[in-house]
């Protein structure tokens, strides 16, 4: 049981503050995705370009997120495993940016979404990776 408590729990309040804001995002927007998917979808910008409002999507959505909030929260429960946990993470960003950018190359959504999907697809693959990184087993003491 102790390779479950590693040095990420004892000696780096900041990694695991970090992580709890990281998987505090991820919450808060599944929990709004799956109590209130109409207010979610006319409130994100861009979302509407994607298709018609259907709230069994936006949950299950929601529930894609709900899932990256348990990981990221895992990661600080079970250090010893960050790295693959947050790889997970990272995966699923990772590849929702890519189709993003595959939409936006077909011409399926408008270029403006180059920019409109920053903030909310494009980089956070970027934090996720780099947040796996920081908490990789080479780094856990730092």
């Amino acid at each position: 049981m102790a390779e479950l408590i590693s040095p990420l729990s004892r000696r780096s309040p900041l990694k695991r503050v970090v992580l709890a804001l990281f998987a505090l995002v991820w919450l808060i927007n599944a929990i709004w995705m799956l109590a209130d998917p109409a207010g979610w979808y006319a409130s994100i910008d861009g979302v509407s370009n994607t298709g018609p409002y259907n709230p069994h999507f936006v949950r299950d959505i929601g529930v894609a997120y709900l899932m990256l909030a348990l990981l990221s929260g895992a990661a600080i429960r079970w250090p010893v495993h960050a790295t693959a946990l947050l790889g997970a993470v990272t995966l699923y960003l990772g590849l929702h940016a890519l189709l993003h950018v595959w939409d936006i190359a077909a011409a399926r959504l408008p270029i403006e979404h180059v920019l409109v999907d920053l903030p909310g697809v494009f980089l956070p693959p970027f934090i996720s990776a780099a947040l796996t990184w920081w908490c990789a087993p080479a780094r856990t003491a730092a």
